[in-house]
């Protein structure tokens, strides 16, 4: 097994309750309640479960878009849970996320190279005008897409195309790391495949580590070289995609290998 990337250690995220008539005292939503994984680097770690598993909550702790209750965050041996939003800054270029909703992760008002850009504005401020355009126009063609889209806005494209200019962005930074957040569960099935074969080549081209979240077993089963099941905010099972599909232990996991359509 390769070196571990990331490592979370007992991860909490627990938000406040609200007091009513039956509650009498405040109880605090444990949305991810004390789970442990590892991230080797250069593969793909699969997180599935369904809405509020705590999955999504997950990834967000990872990049500092969710509060940390408790527990360690380690990257490449640094502890950088514990990190103010300032001094997280530089970490930003190591560990990106792509959103799961195309079509609101996007600035609407501003054209494609203001959205790649900016990333490049902040990490990379030495950069001149026309490096932060042709690193924006190479982007687009690492995607697959035309670099004469930069004067576009996102209203002017499909939602498998604004998907691949959400994973332009998070490549913008030259990530060792990215969360993907249900990346192709907004989508068409006819372009899901092709979003995760995007996503499969990035990986084997730029070396990169994925930690990927679906509710959908069978594209965690194709992307993943280890799957985590998630259930209200614990880890319930974890293997091989092999052991997973082939031998579940829990009868949650069978729930969700019930759930996925046979053909």
């Amino acid at each position: 097994m390769s070196d571990p990337l990331l490592e979370v250690t007992d991860l909490a995220v627990h938000y406040p309750g609200r007091a009513n008539w039956f509650f009498q005292k405040a109880v605090p939503k444990k949305a991810v309640d004390g789970i442990t994984f590892v991230v080797p680097k250069g593969k793909t770690v699969g997180l599935v479960g369904e809405s509020g598993s705590g999955k999504t909550t997950t990834g967000r702790a990872v990049v500092k878009l969710a509060p940390l209750t408790a527990g360690q965050i380690r990257y490449q041996g640094q502890d950088i849970g514990g990190l103010s939003p300032a001094a997280f800054l530089p970490w930003r270029k190591k560990i990106q996320m792509i959103f799961q909703d195309p079509y609101n992760s996007l600035n609407p008002r501003a054209d494609i190279l203001s959205i790649l850009s900016e990333p490049l504005e902040i990490h990379f401020p030495g950069m001149t005008r026309a490096d932060r355009e042709a690193r924006c126009a190479e982007l687009l063609r690492n995607v697959q897409l035309p670099a004469e889209y930069l004067r576009r806005h996102p209203h002017e494209f499909s939602g498998g195309q604004r998907q691949r200019i959400g994973i332009a962005r998070a490549l913008a930074v030259q990530p060792e790391l990215i969360i993907c957040d249900e990346p192709v569960s907004a989508l068409d099935v006819s372009v899901q495949a092709e979003v995760v074969n995007l996503l499969q080549d990035l990986q084997e081209q730029l070396g990169l580590t994925y930690l990927f979240i679906a509710h959908d077993l069978a594209v965690v089963e194709h992307v993943s070289d280890h799957i985590l099941v998630m259930a209200q905010g614990r880890i319930v099972e974890q293997g091989t995609p092999a052991e997973i599909l082939g031998n579940p232990q829990q009868a949650y996991t069978k729930t969700l290998l019930a759930a996925v359509p046979r053909f």
